[in-house]
């Protein structure tokens, strides 16, 4: 993709800048990952809607490069123990249960950059609502 990123399109983050939003990246386009997560709150902050299904945005590499076009195909709302393994596994980042995928996200969404978005007093706990996203890369 060029360094042109379409007036009309919204651009898309895949976590914080750095080798984290690098591996993602490299996932997408791979193929190997085709869903997300985000906690509720963190559109609630920022005061952004959730996705919708036919949604479509740039995603950029941790220089602010666009590489390519994501459209958003599934979106759903759920407690963060009701995650389902299917989910999990979609976010192709080597996870091979429910259990290390949460691993891995509460690191994530307990993290210093994290709490700075969210605030000192967010507690994530079974309640927590998340929305998973599935995506797939249309150019």
């Amino acid at each position: 993709m060029t360094d042109r990123v379409p007036e009309a399109l919204p651009l898309v983050e895949f976590a914080f800048p750095g080798p984290l939003r690098e591996q993602i990246l490299a996932a997408i386009e791979s193929g190997a990952k085709t869903a997300t997560s985000s906690l509720l709150l963190e559109y609630e902050v920022v005061g952004e809607p959730i996705p919708v299904v036919g949604d479509r945005g740039v995603a950029i590499d941790s220089e602010g490069t666009p590489r390519f076009i994501v459209e958003t195909t599934q979106v759903t709302v759920v407690r963060l123990a009701d995650v389902p393994v299917d989910h999990a596994l979609a976010e192709g980042e080597g996870y091979h249960s429910v259990e290390d995928w949460r691993t891995g996200h509460a690191r994530f969404w307990t993290s210093a950059e994290m709490r700075t978005d969210l605030g000192d007093d967010f507690e994530l706990n079974d309640d927590t609502l998340v929305v998973l996203e599935r995506f797939k890369i249309v150019r």
